[in-house]
């Protein structure tokens, strides 16, 4: 039986929670996925739900319209530390490209912040169309990245409200004149604000930093914030690992 990491197995998300025994259908897109890759039935597939749980089983059934794994084995993953990411209501397309690599390094908290230079984007990244086309793009990332975790996705909130939902956890702010963020390790529940193109506005950093928030630089130079939620992600996740 394949296992989590196995090379060259393919990971399809499903609706559910995939138990041994039974038979779990794909979704359209996971079909059409299965069909480009030029699987067959009895292949080895990997299934999980974003909830933890990771499948392992082979295709029963995978035809133009119908996908279907028989379910031969389970494993829980434990839930990552805590890892929220406040990002800013921004272009849509750039939202997009950072949620698929908060997915992959699985960030636990996706929080989109109505900052002030928010509101002088066109077009941005909001409303219920925009989330479902979000969720997606998360799922491809958490498929492709064989995890088991989903960002928990949050609307849109003000700053003083996601800073409020992250009391639990260590802040840092994203800030030109903070110390290294890798001087700040080891990380434990951590919560990282990315501020929007243009920088934050001197009332908002004063608030972060009000609460509690750290500043932390990522280098000398001037990053757009999809560039910087991954690094801050991944200088986060790096250190969790060792």
């Amino acid at each position: 039986m394949e296992r989590r990491g196995s090379a060259g197995v393919a990971t399809f998300f499903v609706d559910g929670t995939p138990a041994v025994g039974t038979g779990m259908a794909l979704s359209d897109d996971a079909v059409k996925h299965a069909r480009v890759r030029r699987l067959a039935a009895a292949d080895p597939v990997r299934l999980t739900d974003g909830r933890g749980t990771l499948a392992y089983g082979t295709l029963r059934k995978l035809d133009h319209r119908v996908g279907e794994v028989d379910v031969q084995a389970c494993e829980l993953v434990d839930r990552p530390a805590p890892l929220a990411l406040l990002v800013p209501v921004a272009d849509r397309d750039r939202m997009l490209w950072l949620a698929e690599k908060a997915a992959e390094l699985a960030v636990t908290d996706w929080r989109p912040v109505m900052y002030a230079r928010s509101r002088s984007v066109s077009p941005r990244g909001e409303g219920p169309a925009f989330a479902r086309k979000l969720a997606t793009r998360m799922r491809s990332a958490l498929e492709q990245s064989g995890g088991a975790w989903l960002p928990a996705m949050h609307a849109a909130q003000s700053l003083d409200e996601a800073i409020a939902a992250c009391e639990a956890s260590r802040g840092f702010v994203l800030d030109a004149g903070g110390a290294p963020l890798p001087s700040f390790a080891p990380f434990d529940a951590t919560a990282i604000a990315v501020g929007p193109e243009g920088g934050l506005e001197p009332v908002e950093l004063d608030l972060l930093l009000s609460r509690g928030w750290r500043a932390a630089s990522l280098g000398g130079t001037t990053l757009r914030f999809e560039t910087a939620g991954i690094a801050a992600a991944a200088i986060v996740r790096a250190a969790q690992g060792r």
